[in-house]
């Protein structure tokens, strides 16, 4: 028994600890094949490291993003028979968003690529990303053009269908067709540097192009850009204290903030052609969760940037919470989800046995950024967490 449990912790702090980055998208990956002389002589470090077995080891957030490593550590929890820690990862405070003020004409948008002149109400907009588009569309403005997610319906579901009508489909995220975008004639392209940097001279010659850095975990100061380029600042202010007082409202349904903290909640992702996602506090999803008081459990204290942990099907129990929202990137067989909700693991999982798991639209909330699939996502976890 006590040597279970010693190869259990150490088990934990080395599948924890090996990180490897693929494209733009960093990942962790897990041994698959240690032998037992290879445990025991790990044991032995970690255990001097840690200085007795029951050591928690919380981590020091060691990822690179903004701001300087993940900045997460774990909190407090307790253990479940299931495999999942329980013990809540402290996300780090969310940056401020820092909004422009209103401008009256033609006026100049700092960017990822330097300061951009917008005219002062653009009017034929082309935009090249989810995230963009829902930016748009909260605030009011039917885009001419977009390109589309890897999505059968092209646009979205949880978009409005008589918002979305009549909008161009420019091709897929992170390929635009270049002569469909320049045939709209716009007057302001909104993007960003990480999907189309390397198209910049190319796009700033169509029309002025307006880049954040990137996309997901910054959104709402991507959020305020895309404002101040469509000249929407006090629409943009009102959208976010909307949410905002959405979001405290979901706290007071769960109790409070004191209650909000002490409940854990996983988000997990069945993806096709990988391992499953468990997201973290530098996640989009992440920043969504954390505005309601909740957090992901410590699987994620030390995944690469803050963004997700990786577990294989035989680690699932890993990513067990109070709560479990799942989803698949590709069909269920293909991603996984279907063999590993099926199988013996899933169904030992607290999330499961107390009919806390539930499954989620991917396309909702994970791959819409913005105002209008948060406020959506807000609506599924008040109707969840407090059933």
């Amino acid at each position: 028994m006590v040597m279970d449990k010693v190869m259990d912790k150490v088990t934990d702090k080395v599948t924890d600890k090996v990180t490897d980055k693929v494209m733009d998208e960093v990942m962790v990956r897990f041994p698959r094949a240690l032998g037992a002389a290879a445990f025991l002589a790990a044991a032995t470090v970690v255990l001097a490291a840690c200085g007795a077995v029951g050591a928690t080891g919380a981590g020091d957030g060691s990822g690179g993003g903004s701001g300087g490593g993940s900045g997460v550590s774990s909190g407090g929890g307790h253990q479940d028979g299931s495999g999942g820690s329980f013990k809540a990862a402290r996300c780090p405070a969310q940056p401020k968003t820092i909004w422009a003020k209103p401008a009256t004409g033609a006026h100049t948008v700092p960017t990822a690529m330097g300061d951009v002149r917008v005219p002062a109400a653009p009017k034929r907009v082309v935009v090249l990303d989810t995230a963009e588009l829902d930016s748009a569309l909260t605030l009011g403005v039917r885009p001419v053009g977009a390109t589309h997610a890897d999505a059968a319906s092209g646009f979205l579901a949880y978009l409005p269908k008589d918002e979305v009508a009549g909008i161009k489909d420019v091709g897929t995220i992170g390929a635009p067709d270049m002569e469909a975008v320049a045939a709209l004639k716009p007057d302001l392209i909104l993007t960003s540097k990480v999907r189309d940097g390397q198209r910049y001279a190319q796009l700033k010659k169509i029309a002025p192009t307006v880049m954040t850095e990137t996309t997901g975990y910054p959104w709402k100061q991507n959020f305020a850009t895309h404002a101040d380029a469509l000249g929407k600042i006090p629409e943009g202010r009102k959208a976010a204290a909307a949410y905002e007082k959405h979001a405290a409202a979901v706290t007071d349904a769960l109790g409070g903030p004191a209650a909000a903290a002490k409940k854990t909640t996983n988000v997990v992702r069945f993806v096709e052609g990988a391992d499953t996602r468990v997201y973290g506090c530098r996640s989009y999803i992440g920043t969504v969760l954390d505005d309601i008081g909740t957090a992901p459990t410590d699987v994620v204290r030390n995944a690469p940037d803050g963004l997700m942990t990786e577990v294989g099907p035989e680690q699932i129990t890993r990513a067990d919470a109070d709560a479990v929202f799942y989803s698949a990137y590709g069909s269920p067989e293909k991603s996984k989800e279907s063999q590993v909700t099926g199988g013996p693991l899933w169904k030992t999982m607290k999330a499961v046995r107390t009919r806390h798991a539930f499954r989620v639209s991917d396309q909702l909330w994970l791959q819409g950024i913005g105002y209008t699939a948060a406020d959506k996502i807000l609506t599924e976890l008040k109707r969840d967490l407090t059933k």
